[in-house]
């Protein structure tokens, strides 16, 4: 069966998202892909639906983006389903942006409510227009994260996740930023200061202002703090840039590493139908490290689970989508 899709996009009016603490929009775009097997509409047909998360600073209606070197997710699902590898699904493509570059997915009072959002709004929205059958979730380092927490918090919801350099092990993967950090915030008088700076800056993705805006990002979804003028605490002092422990416990909290110990997030990936994770061996933000200090755990508790190292690094990886579509498909139809 030859398969088409075309782009449907949602106009989703959030009562998750409405007066969140930063003032970003409420309303928001959900693009999806939809099936069209030998132009059949996919109206009344149950399709699985799988929930495709972007990584931080990124929206979901960016993998749909093709370039000359790179299918977008549009071309990439056709060509596997050409290639036989792949049946037809209903892709989301939420928008889980923040004013900081990114929510994790999490619900926090720094920057609202966007695990709520993804579940009742977004999900809502799509039951009311199809028929869906088993849900999945994938992503790319913070989208990894975002599947792979999301599924231990929602197993009612969520059968299959494959995550690709998810964020994890935070003493690697955070603690090289602090410092980066630190400096550049100071440099600009604090946070104020360096907000501001970031607002008006014409190159936001440069190194140093990522990797601080980074940072701010992170706190306001780990350790966010409604007293506190920002409504977050960072996980270092402002003054000596030294780390505050009790800052940076309230962050591993959040490590899936952590997270993996609670007996009720065992019991939630046990029950998943597909638990894919894998990073590529030169992560320069060492999530392949991450990766198998979690694997190693998950063989410990007897966690059915595939675990994959590959040639590459954290950027551009987006072919491994090649791998973990068919996975998912397998698993969800």
């Amino acid at each position: 069966m030859s398969t088409r899709y075309r782009i449907e996009t949602l106009r989703i009016e959030s009562p998750a998202l409405a007066g969140n603490p930063l003032g970003d929009p409420a309303v928001r775009e959900l693009p999806l892909l939809v099936p069209e097997p030998d132009g059949e509409e996919a109206t009344g047909r149950a399709w699985p639906l799988v929930f495709v998360l972007a990584g931080f600073s990124g929206i979901g209606r960016s993998a749909l983006a093709d370039d000359p070197w790179s299918e977008g997710l549009g071309r990439r699902v056709e060509r596997l389903e050409a290639e036989g590898r792949l049946g037809p699904m209903i892709y989301a493509l939420p928008d889980a942006f923040t004013r900081y570059g990114g929510s994790q997915y999490l619900d926090s009072p720094a920057t609202g409510r966007y695990e709520q959002y993804l579940w009742t709004d977004l999900l809502g929205a799509i039951r009311a227009r199809y028929p869906i059958g088993r849900v999945g979730l994938v992503g790319k380092s913070s989208g990894g994260y975002g599947a792979l927490v999301q599924a231990m918090r929602h197993p009612e919801i969520v059968s299959a996740c494959a995550c690709h350099a998810a964020d994890m092990y935070f003493e690697y993967s955070c603690i090289p930023d602090f410092p980066r950090a630190f400096r550049t915030i100071s440099r600009h008088g604090g946070v104020d200061g360096f907000l501001a700076h970031f607002a008006a800056s014409h190159k936001k993705r440069s190194g140093g202002l990522m990797e601080a805006i980074n940072v701010i990002a992170m706190a306001s979804c780990y350790s966010p703090a409604p007293g506190a003028p920002h409504g977050f605490d960072l996980p270092f002092d402002l003054q000596t840039g030294a780390l505050r422990p009790d800052v940076w416990q309230r962050w591993l909290a959040w490590d899936p590493i952590h997270l993996v110990e609670d007996p009720r997030h065992q019991a939630a990936l046990a029950k998943l139908r597909l638990l894919y994770l894998d990073a590529g061996n030169r992560d320069e933000y060492a999530l392949d490290v991450g990766a198998r200090v979690l694997a190693a755990r998950l063989r410990a508790l007897g966690i059915a689970h595939t675990h994959e190292e590959f040639e590459d690094g954290h950027m551009a990886i987006t072919w491994r989508y090649d791998v973990s579509l068919p996975l998912l498909w397998q698993a969800l139809r």
